[in-house]
C-alpha cells in the first residue's frame, strides 16, 4: 500500500451560499490524498499502474469549476470521480479549503475534510 498526495492546488471558484460568492468567487484551495497499492508501479515503471497526479489535478479543476453552495459538496464529487476514474484507488481523502471566507472576521481560511474507502 502507498499514498500519492497531491498538496496546494490553488484555484479561483465560485462555490458559497451567498449570492455575492456565486458573483464574486474566490480563492481555494484543495489538498488530495489516495491510497493505492503501489507496489505494481514500483517494480514497472510505468505510469498506468499507478495514481496520476495530472489526473488527479484535472479531476479537481473540472469538480471546482462546478458551482456548489457547500465545500463539502465539491469534496464528495471530487472522491467519487477519483474512485470512477482511478481504478487502482482504495482510499482518498479531499480537503477544501476556503481562503479568506466572507464570515465578518479575520479568518485565514475554512477547511472541509472529507475521508473515503472505496466499497
Amino acid at each position: 500500500m502507498g499514498k500519492i498526495r497531491v498538496t496546494n492546488i490553488q484555484v479561483y471558484a465560485y462555490h458559497g451560499c451567498l449570492v455575492e460568492e456565486g458573483k464574486i468567487g474566490s480563492d481555494y484551495r484543495v489538498d488530495v490524498e489516495v491510497s493505492a497499492n503501489l507496489q505494481p508501479s514500483a517494480i514497472s515503471d510505468n505510469l498506468q499502474d499507478t495514481v496520476d497526479y495530472v489526473l488527479i489535478n484535472r479531476i479537481v479543476k473540472d469538480e471546482m469549476a462546478i458551482r456548489s453552495k457547500l465545500l463539502e459538496h465539491v469534496a464528495q464529487r471530487i472522491i467519487n470521480r477519483i474512485f470512477n476514474e482511478v481504478s487502482i484507488a482504495n482510499a482518498a481523502t479531499v480537503e477544501v479549503s476556503k481562503i479568506n471566507p466572507p464570515i465578518g472576521g479575520n479568518v485565514e481560511m475554512v477547511t472541509i475534510e472529507i475521508s473515503q474507502t472505496r466499497n
